[in-house]
């Protein structure tokens, strides 16, 4: 009796650990999210100042995809803060899958943005027109250049942490900023260097296809959360390697897992000896889930347990046929 009591306050402490972990991944999400909209909206008003001052279609082509990262921040900001809202009546999942949607709408944003500066571009490019004020240009490149790097760094940091998809997604954005900046700030050096108005739309081009490319990478990326797609394969390696080493699980069949924004779905069939009582069952059950939690973060564990012989039998009897259910992992009972 004593040794259960003290088993119990050890599964407390570990369950205390684990909230208070997610309750700092929350905070570190929205802390994230608000750097992401901050820096989006200053960087934003500095280069439609400075295109506009200066002519230059690749500024202003990084403007109007600065301004579509800033719509998209915001996505990411709303949809940080209600994936973190607990489940209920009609979301007895939560919410997490909102941050997939998130993702999805800032892929369609970048391509908007994309198609709107080869447009500029083409345009600029039968106009033969030179950008004036380089200086201005090239210095706020720079800037946007090596302030989306920090932003970068920071939030991919806290998206591996909390695994949020929007994070990653809003991240993969800033990543392409940096890209389009650097090819601009090269564009400009050399419309200063040569003289040739003409490498300005032709960088601002060249800027559109990196945006087409993040946004089908955002797009793809989002799509196999929304489709119910399993974990990775490391996380689902994880799962297998707990219940094949867990000496009271004697088989299981049935591992499905899933992500739903920053949370993660694992369950299972967990087959166990057949002369355990229902008691002894279900804390073995527990002590199993409360170990896939602590390797997997912020994932709900779900186990289904059976008797040992007496599922082997109803599969033979049932589900010879069907290789889908047929359990994994055999071990004898002691």
């Amino acid at each position: 009796m004593q040794k259960e009591r003290f088993n119990l306050v050890d599964r407390r402490r570990e369950s205390e650990k684990l909230v208070r972990r997610e309750s700092q991944g929350q905070l570190q999400k929205l802390g994230a999210a608000r750097l992401s909209l901050f820096s989006n909206v200053v960087l934003t008003v500095l280069k439609v100042l400075v295109g506009v001052a200066t002519g230059s279609v690749s500024i202003l082509a990084e403007a109007a995809h600065s301004m579509s990262d800033l719509l998209a921040s915001g996505l990411t900001f709303f949809s940080v803060r209600t994936s973190e809202l607990p489940p209920d009546e009609s979301h007895p999942y939560g919410h997490g899958k909102v941050e997939s949607l998130s993702a999805m709408a800032e892929a369609f944003l970048l391509m908007a943005a994309a198609l709107y500066i080869m447009s500029e571009a083409v345009i600029k490019l039968l106009g033969h027109e030179r950008p004036e004020r380089l200086d201005w240009g090239i210095g706020v490149m720079a800037v946007a250049a090596f302030v989306n790097i920090f932003v970068v760094r920071h939030m991919i940091d806290v998206a591996r942490k909390t695994g949020s998809q929007a994070l990653k997604a809003d991240a993969e954005n800033h990543r392409a900023d940096i890209y389009a900046a650097g090819g601009v700030f090269v564009g400009l050096v050399l419309v200063k260097v040569t003289g040739i108005g003409l490498f300005d739309p032709i960088m601002a081009f060249a800027v559109a296809l990196l945006i087409v490319k993040a946004a089908w990478d955002l797009a793809t990326g989002a799509f196999s959360p929304l489709m119910d797609a399993q974990l990775s394969g490391e996380d689902v390696a994880a799962v297998r390697e707990i219940l094949e080493s867990e000496s009271s699980v004697l088989a299981y069949h049935k591992l499905r897992t899933r992500q739903s924004g920053a949370a993660r779905f694992v369950d299972a069939h967990v087959m166990m000896d057949d002369d355990l009582t229902l008691a002894e069952a279900h804390d073995l059950t527990e002590k199993v889930e409360e170990l896939v939690r602590k390797a997997l973060p912020n994932t709900e564990v779900t186990l289904h347990t059976e008797p040992y012989y007496a599922e082997l039998k109803h599969q033979e009897e049932v589900h010879s046929d069907d290789p889908a259910h047929a359990p994994v992992n055999f071990k004898k009972p002691t």
